[in-house]
């Protein structure tokens, strides 16, 4: 499978720093199938001395048919057993060599129910190593982002501890409060409004009320606006509608409201009075029109980074009301199991997102739609996909 990384007609060049990126995807993409074998090898060859993987005697075979022939197709409801032992503390090598560092928190959006999956630490990288990809590829689009910020509705969400004292909790929330996100380098095209403490402030109002108060202070610096679903950023429409004459008086007095009480957030937040940017926003605020409301407060916004496709498509209109119809990227394709792979042409239609799958990302098979899912002789291989066919 090869996937040339295509540049619209007004693209800009790519930067030095996005180069290797850009050739590092290039190179995972043409060669499928050889980096899809050697994971598995790896993936096979540490975890050589688990309890499952002796279950089914590969004797330290670590090639594709002795794996396809002796590992059988599960559900998670066949391993929820073994996940449930991990869960109530067992830290024997059950399903990994490497000790299980927490577990992420499915959203159920897709099943009804939530759903553990033991991760190690090490998939921090992986998830990382695919963020460090959407940059590079964007600004093959969309020129300048290094020269100014990112106006994103980043959120932590609750977490549990399961009976054997292991933290479960969201794929995000987990890197939000990882070192990979809280002592990330500095990167101008990755420059948030948002400060940590903001994001990791567990107070859904407090949380949302600084991050859009930062916004409104960086209002002609933002390039770019986004949340992780379209339904959140309209979330954010609707905490601006309900809290702008709050906001205004507290950029008005440079003060911070009350309702604010984390310490975090109070001690970062070094407000300055503006009386200018108060009027502004209190002028466009207080119109009962709130048509294209995004670009009139963020006048030099480019495009918004939501999630639009599946149960999100039906905010796409209202979305264009409110952002008098900036494109809407879709950058990546993730879930709580895994990162899969990301948007290399991002300015496209909401209806036409695809992703390209990253190799290197975990071991991929698809079955043929509508065959039985315990039988290995439907079982297709990432580089033998095909455009149309039914998986």
């Amino acid at each position: 499978m090869a996937t040339n990384v295509q540049r619209s007609s007004s693209a800009s060049p790519a930067p030095e720093k996005h180069k290797e990126a850009i050739q590092f995807i290039e190179k995972m993409t043409r060669n499928t199938d050889k980096v899809q074998a050697n994971v598995l090898a790896e993936i096979l060859s540490r975890n050589a001395d688990t309890e499952y993987l002796r279950l089914y005697n590969l004797d330290g075979a670590t090639d594709r048919e002795t794996f396809k022939s002796k590992i059988p197709i599960v559900t998670y409801d066949d391993l929820q057993p073994i996940i449930q032992r991990i869960a109530d503390g067992d830290r024997s090598p059950i399903l990994s060599a490497h000790p299980i560092s927490e577990f992420l928190t499915s959203s159920g959006t897709s099943a009804g129910e939530r759903k553990l999956m033991p991760t190690i630490h090490e998939d921090l990288d992986r998830r990382q190593l695919l963020y460090s990809l959407l940059m590079p590829v964007m600004n093959l689009y969309i020129p300048g982002l290094d020269k100014g910020k990112a106006l994103y509705f980043l959120f932590v969400k609750s977490e549990t501890k399961t009976p054997g004292g292991l933290l479960a909790r969201p794929v995000l929330t987990s890197y939000y409060k990882s070192d990979h996100f809280k002592t990330r380098p500095f990167d101008p095209y990755n420059v948030y409004t948002s400060p940590n403490e903001a994001i990791l402030c567990p107070h859904s109002f407090q949380s949302m009320y600084a991050q859009m108060l930062c916004g409104l202070y960086d209002r002609k610096e933002v390039l770019r606006i986004g949340a992780i679903f379209a339904s959140s950023l309209l979330r954010a429409i609707r905490f601006l509608q309900l809290n702008w004459k709050e906001l205004c008086h507290d950029i008005r007095t440079g003060t911070l409201n009350e309702k604010v009480s984390d310490p975090d957030i109070r001690q970062c937040m070094a407000l300055r009075p503006d009386s200018d940017l108060a009027n502004v926003i209190e002028s466009e605020c207080s119109k009962e029109n709130w048509e294209r409301i995004i670009v009139r407060i963020w006048p030099n916004v480019k495009y918004l980074e939501v999630i639009v496709t599946g149960a999100m498509a039906q905010y796409i209109p209202t979305l264009d009301y409110y952002s008098g119809g900036l494109p809407k990227v879709c950058t990546m394709y993730a879930s709580s199991e895994c990162y899969f792979g990301i948007n290399l042409n991002p300015l496209c239609k909401p209806s036409e997102v695809s992703y390209t799958i990253m190799p290197n990302m975990a071991y991929f098979e698809f079955i043929l739609h509508n065959t039985h899912s315990g039988s290995t002789n439907n079982v297709v291989d990432l580089a033998n996909v095909e455009i149309g066919e039914g998986l």
